[in-house]
């Protein structure tokens, strides 16, 4: 392979470095991806994702392959490593070319020194091919704090819960009813030559056979339909939308939502949307003018009332909290190495506050949706119970859906490697005085 193919796995190896030092993939991976040619981005972002899915196995392997571990500064090659590893077991790319193009990346990352070890290690893995899991936290390439946690709280459901995360999710729409009806725009996708079905609990969702790029989907660029997961989509389903409500979506970036529910109900005085990050709004807005939808952005912390309230009373309020995203693991693999698990408890606290922070501008005879992207109960249905034993006028409703587990306070959807991810939702009411 040319020097190209060489700087896509070194590349993938500084982007690999990046994650264990906290920055996301959605952060780190789009500028990496300038670094390459146009026709090697989807190599580069199929190593990077591969890799943190498949991390805990491979990292598994290849410390038990190194006699100790690398020196910091030399700490990319174990990511370049990796990166082969991912290669010898997980792809489809010859072995030679995987051995032979990774010694030269080593090169380009400026570590001629260990080109040696690096020949060394990755002839002995194709040699002696993947050895038996040294433990679950392997076995499922998870950390291992999050396979207990999930064995704790999931005890019939955990290893599967495992599998799906490990599962690549679908690709997934959301029709703009405004522009076409599902059926029509199933049609659509059929006179594309695009292979697609309805999803079964979303009025709206259509489920890809593959993933495809955007601008091959009909009319896109025209608002006609939006990329969304099965389970995000159902929050509109839950709020209760009527002509004159004002509406709240607290914590709204990247906008989904927000435009769900202006396309789901027309007619609404206002939807405010806000979010506490002024590089995430932007993206709302994007989304907001594709769909030709208008929303009301505001940048604050939505706890923080007194910063943005103007104290008119809000009718309906989705509050999608900030949480560990371990429901959503499939789409965002680097969640495995960036959450901790000390971290779960603070965000609890958060979650918390921030109910009872839209409680206070809930109207009375308003309806609140909380959700979260999470399977973790400390975070979902336990929030919903502390709450309502410190707000006794709340009032629980028990929606009236075929999905998702009753949980008392909620319903939990489980991620299912054929449909949608991980999501909790319950639904709070306000008393009229």
């Amino acid at each position: 392979m040319s020097d190209r193919g060489q700087s896509v796995r070194a590349v993938a190896a500084r982007v690999l470095q990046s994650v264990e030092n906290g920055q996301s993939l959605t952060q780190c991976l789009p500028p990496a991806l300038n670094e390459v040619a146009d026709n090697e981005r989807p190599q580069l972002q199929a190593l990077c994702y591969g890799t943190c899915r498949w991390f805990h196995r491979l990292d598994a392997e290849l410390q038990a392959r190194l006699k100790k571990p690398l020196r910091k500064p030399d700490r990319v090659v174990h990511h370049l490593m990796l990166v082969a590893l991912f290669q010898l077991r997980l792809s489809q790319q010859a072995n030679y070319a995987v051995l032979n193009e990774t010694v030269e990346a080593c090169r380009a990352l400026d570590k001629p020194h260990l080109t040696g070890l690096v020949n060394g290690v990755l002839r002995a893995a194709e040699r002696e091919g993947e050895p038996a899991c040294p433990d679950d936290s392997a076995r499922f390439s998870h950390p291992h704090w999050m396979v207990e946690k999930l064995r704790h709280n999931w005890p019939q459901d955990w290893q599967a819960l495992l599998d799906a995360n490990n599962a690549q999710a679908p690709m997934t729409l959301r029709v703009n009813a405004r522009r076409f009806s599902r059926n029509e725009y199933l049609q659509q996708l059929t006179d594309a030559g695009i292979e697609a079905t309805a999803t079964r609990f979303a009025p709206l969702g259509i489920q890809l056979a593959s993933p495809v790029a955007v601008d091959r989907l009909p009319w896109f660029a025209d608002g006609a339909v939006s990329v969304q997961d099965e389970a995000a989509q159902l929050c509109t389903t839950l709020m209760d939308l009527a002509p004159g409500q004002r509406v709240l979506d607290a914590c709204a970036a990247p906008g989904g939502k927000t435009c769900a529910i202006l396309e789901s109900c027309s007619g609404l005085e206002e939807v405010v949307a806000i979010d506490e990050s002024a590089d995430r709004l932007p993206r709302v807005q994007e989304n907001l003018d594709r769909l030709e939808l208008v929303a009301t952005l505001v940048q604050a912390d939505a706890a923080d009332i007194d910063q943005w309230w103007d104290r008119q009373p809000f009718d309906r309020i989705l509050l999608d909290v900030p949480c560990s995203a371990t429901g959503v693991i499939r789409r965002h693999p680097d969640i495995k190495l960036l959450r901790r698990e000390s971290d779960v408890v603070p965000l609890a606290s958060i979650q918390l506050g921030l109910l009872k922070a839209m409680w206070q501008v809930l109207a009375p005879g308003g309806r609140l949706v909380y959700a979260t992207c999470s399977v973790f109960p400390q975070e979902n249905h336990r929030i919903i119970r502390r709450f309502l034993t410190q707000q006794e006028h709340a009032v629980l409703r028990e929606p009236d859906v075929p999905w998702g587990r009753d949980m008392e306070t909620g319903r939990q959807l489980l991620p299912d490697p054929e449909s949608h991810d991980g999501f909790f939702y319950a639904v709070l009411e306000k008393p009229e005085p």
